[in-house]
């Protein structure tokens, strides 16, 4: 029987090329290998587009050297250097503040990717509130390309082994990175790689107003692109490129990724494999319910990790997922739905940490991109993916059943030999998994681990995880009751006074003397004879509130009270400052609200209220930390949608706190620092930042019992 094409370009993918040759590079080791190698045959153009990149990570460990460095930016920078006529293009997220501890500090700065004028490194902000620039992509003069979930940064190095404390795993000379990371890249040369050059080249004119030239290479005899130790897994085969792609300013939604996992899901006759770091896409989750209550329906084997990494992560976006399995075993009726997590004893945990975005439908179809199985990732952030289809080609089916294969064999610790025997016999992917797995290094069933004070805690995924670019007007009608919104609107006069005062003030502050009667110095010199009248603090409480109407930062004015009352009284004046700021504007939205809410509160606004209540802590947390919207925006909404008033001040403090200690004591530490610039200075400047991020955790810690605690109370 003929199978009909589930790929259609300008529906379900951008377009489709042809590629000379593909290689599925499995783990980190071998794609930074083959990236370095790629990249030495480089003439006129290499574009890496990044969510992540750290110019300190070393390419290659333990292998012979061939003179010329291993470390990323000294190696691009190498490259550059012997070749006159070489440009690189480096494209990196804009990233928010939570990612700091993670990521290369301020690298527009660092010496290795500014040092040289053809090495070009730019931030990318230009996306959607929330948004980020999610792409894997290399391009090496047009001629072959990279796709996939890898980033060229720390902690992505690994082997197919995994091995417990492998000395390799280690980054910037710290300890080796206890947890194994898996991940895939596909790689392809010919027309497809042209076409990655085109995507890459589209959003660095988005990123930064440029064009860049497509390189004008015709590779003479004896010139190759491909590296000779690599041998392809696919010759001579068709490879389509699926984006997804926000709406923003001039820019037109895309949502190839999204149409395509939801027809690849629909097409699959016998079975669905998924490898994913996350579960939390509504739709798709749909879908394979959809297959799952069908009679005939495929088997479907999701492999994940057993809890993603980091706190805010596993807190939010494991009990999401959990949330989706659930619905999912619900629909299994025929029992053809497998969760499994890989595990290797002697590991933290003995869990891999796996970050692949793949999916195998039956041997005709193979997606490998950059795309989550999350609702951001289909609508929200930039994503490009490769996908290969068989359509009755027999050399692609063999290919891609080769490479499921070959990912069973790693996850489960035996030769692929042994699994095409036991699939010949067995006729069933479970039935293999299932007969196969054991001890020692195996998969085993993914447990689930959120409880339901937890899940309880945790809102709808449209806060923690939007599946398109959030507006205001979404956040107002996220938080505040449709009944409340319109009669709200007729206070045009009083809201209409209260925006004119405070363009007014701000209008005084920027043309005035004002902005020069407060300046730092002046602000110093003031706050120095401030401190030693006796309403001191009061004072002080007092410029927190009407700074924030005027826009001045918060940070300078942070920065002057540690400096002049030093960082413990700094820090309790300017967090009761912000508090009290917070509380200002959060009282003034319940005030435009509360005589609409009592005349029209129903039956359904009440049971809305109840519901943003029991979640309100949590909301408060999540949008201190990640602003949706700016913060007085945010207070106002709080306070006209009746969030309970002692889970928005314990949620502000919550959510403000890891910045507000961190500015506080990083500023009296550096002040010290500056004055005595010895080692032990610098080293409890370091002990400050890891007691910052050790004393944020165990907060969270605290609200979390609070709210369990809470909880429980409730129910008893």
């Amino acid at each position: 029987m003929t199978r009909s094409t589930i790929l259609k370009p300008g529906d379900n993918c951008w377009r489709i090329d042809h590629a000379d040759q593909i290689a599925f590079i499995v783990d980190g080791a071998d794609f930074f290998r083959a990236f370095r190698e790629a990249v030495k045959q480089a003439r006129r153009s290499v574009l890496i587009m990044a969510w992540d990149i750290d110019s300190r990570v070393n390419l290659i460990r333990e292998e012979e050297s061939d003179g010329l460095p291993v470390g990323l930016g000294d190696f691009l920078n190498a490259m550059v250097e012997r070749n006159d006529q070489l440009h690189i293009h480096v494209l990196d997220w804009d990233f928010v503040m939570i990612f700091a501890p993670d990521r290369e500090w301020l690298p527009l700065y660092k010496q290795k990717w500014s040092s040289h004028p053809r090495l070009h490194f730019c931030l990318d902000d230009r996306h959607p509130t929330g948004a980020c620039h999610h792409q894997k992509i290399v391009v090496v003069d047009d001629q072959v390309a990279f796709a996939g979930g890898l980033d060229l940064t720390t902690g992505r190095w690994d082997t197919p082994e995994h091995l417990p404390c492998d000395p390799r795993r280690r980054d910037l000379e710290t300890e080796p990175v206890p947890q194994p990371y898996h991940d895939i890249q596909m790689m392809v040369s010919g027309p497809a790689a042209a076409a990655l050059g085109e995507v890459a080249r589209d959003r660095w004119f988005h990123a930064t107003g440029k064009k860049l030239p497509a390189p004008d290479i015709q590779p003479g005899p004896g010139w190759r692109y491909w590296p000779d130790y690599l041998k392809p897994d696919l010759e001579n085969a068709e490879v389509a490129i699926a984006r997804t792609i926000p709406e923003y300013e001039s820019q037109a939604e895309v949502r190839e990724v999204e149409r395509l996992l939801l027809d690849a899901i629909a097409a699959a006759r016998d079975s669905i494999y998924i490898e994913a770091q996350y579960f939390t896409a509504r739709k798709i989750s749909a879908a394979l319910a959809k297959r799952l209550e069908e009679e005939d329906g495929p088997e479907i084997v999701l492999l994940l990790p057993e809890h993603t990494v980091g706190w805010l992560s596993r807190n939010t976006m494991d009990v999401l997922r959990e949330r989706l399995f659930k619905q999912l075993l619900k629909a299994d009726l025929y029992k053809r739905l497998r969760l499994y997590e890989p595990c290797i004893p002697g590991l933290d945990d003995e869990c891999v940490n796996v970050h692949s975005k793949i999916i195998i439908i039956d041997d005709e179809l193979l997606r490998i991109g950059s795309a989550n199985l999350n609702n951001r990732s289909m609508g929200l952030d930039t994503e490009c993916d490769l996908v290969l289809e068989a359509s009755g080609k027999a050399h692609i089916r063999s290919a891609i059943h080769a490479f499921r294969t070959r990912l069973l064999s790693e996850h489960l610790g035996m030769e692929a030999g042994r699994i095409e025997e036991c699939m010949e016999r067995e006729r069933s992917l479970i039935n293999t998994i299932e007969s196969l797995r054991g001890s020692g290094r195996t998969v085993r069933p993914l447990a689930f681990r959120v409880t339901a004070d937890v899940d309880a805690l945790v809102p709808d995924e449209e806060i923690v995880d939007p599946g398109r670019p959030i507006d205001p007007d979404e956040l107002m009608r996220e938080f505040v009751p449709e009944e409340e919104r319109e009669p709200v609107r007729n206070h045009t006069f009083l809201i209409v006074s209260i925006l004119v005062a405070i363009i007014g003030l701000a209008a005084a502050w920027h043309l005035s003397p004002l902005r020069e009667w407060v300046d730092v110095d002046k602000l110093v010199r003031f706050a120095a004879e401030l401190e030693q009248t006796p309403g001191a603090p009061l004072l002080a409480l007092g410029v927190f509130i009407v700074s924030g109407l005027v826009a001045f930062p918060l940070t300078v004015l942070i920065i002057v009270c540690v400096l002049i009352f030093g960082p413990w009284q700094g820090f309790l004046y300017s967090m009761l400052g912000a508090l009290l700021s917070a509380i200002l504007t959060f009282a003034l939205g319940h005030w435009l609200g509360r005589d609409t809410v009592r005349r029209f509160a129903g039956k359904k606004l009440r049971e809305l209220n109840k519901r943003l209540a029991r979640r309100g802590l949590m909301t408060i947390i999540i949008v201190r930390i990640i602003p949706f919207a700016p913060f007085s925006v945010i207070n106002m909404i709080a306070g006209a949608s009746h969030i309970r008033f002692r889970d928005f001040v314990l949620g502000s403090a919550i959510g403000m706190l890891p910045g507000m200690t961190g500015i506080s004591l990083f500023t009296d530490r550096l002040a010290a620092t500056l004055q005595k610039p010895d080692l032990p200075a610098f080293a409890i400047l370091v002990a400050v930042i890891a007691v910052i991020i050790v004393g944020g955790w165990k907060l969270w810690q605290w609200g979390e019992k609070h709210r369990n605690d809470r909880l429980r109370a409730q129910s008893d």
